[in-house]
């Protein structure tokens, strides 16, 4: 699995899993302000630009996660945080090893299945995957995001690298991930955030995973979109963040 990594000197481990056609960038922001006390792990996820794997499904890279946490870490680490697929997958992670880490944030992550927009992420791929190499189509892509303007260079330089196969299948695992077995066996404290101008969907998604995971923390960012906590407020990020292992 390949990772980048900051304040590598440091004990304390943090990993931070970016959202579906991101990569690692997503986080660059918080591990640079967390990267003088802690160790941040960044990794890539599969079927991502650079990444050493194609994409399987969720279930299988969260096992990738694992197998990489027992063999470099020892088991567990101090918190795992991610956004969107990161947060699925981090679900997934929960769910499989109830102390792999102390704390979790999961942020934006869909657990209704949208079987509508499932089934139509083949064939709209099929006929539009090409746009996805022209930088114009990109910057429209990009301002639907709302990502901050300072990223638009890697994000297009990485999902301009993503295979229409790769695509395709972590859309279709994002788009049909649901929650099918209890996950309260978990001894992470657990930070549940949800944009409030995120589709109801989204929002639905977040309740039921506070619901699944009894002691957990459910915070509706006002004003906020999708992916927009992480990625446009890092420094608030790590604000919550540290507040969280401070307690």
């Amino acid at each position: 699995m390949k990772t980048i990594e900051y304040g590598k000197q440091n004990s304390d481990i943090i990993m931070l899993l970016h959202g579906g056609g991101l990569s690692w960038w997503n986080f660059r922001a918080e591990a640079e302000l967390l990267g003088e006390r802690y160790h941040i792990v960044l990794p890539i996820l599969d079927g991502h630009a650079e990444s050493d794997a194609d994409f399987v499904s969720i279930e299988k890279n969260a096992e990738r996660i694992i197998s990489f946490i027992d063999s470099e870490y020892d088991g567990s680490v101090l918190l795992i945080g991610g956004l969107s697929l990161g947060a699925q997958v981090l679900v997934k992670i929960l769910k499989q090893r109830a102390d792999i880490c102390r704390y979790a944030i999961i942020e934006s992550a869909s657990v209704i299945p949208s079987r509508i927009t499932h089934a139509l992420i083949r064939p709209s791929f099929a006929s539009s995957y090409g746009l996805i190499q022209k930088e114009w189509f990109a910057k429209i892509q990009f301002r639907y995001l709302r990502i901050r303007e300072d990223l638009f260079e890697d994000y297009y330089r990485d999902t301009s690298h993503i295979s229409k196969d790769n695509m395709i299948s972590f859309l279709k695992a994002n788009t049909a991930y649901e929650v099918k077995s209890c996950i309260q066996n978990t001894c992470a404290g657990v930070r549940i955030i949800v944009g409030g101008k995120e589709q109801k969907k989204m929002l639905r998604s977040a309740e039921l995973l506070h619901e699944a995971l009894p002691g957990s923390c459910l915070e509706i960012k006002d004003g906020m979109y999708h992916g927009d906590y992480s990625i446009n407020h890092p420094k608030l990020y790590v604000e919550e963040l540290l507040q969280m292992l401070a307690q």
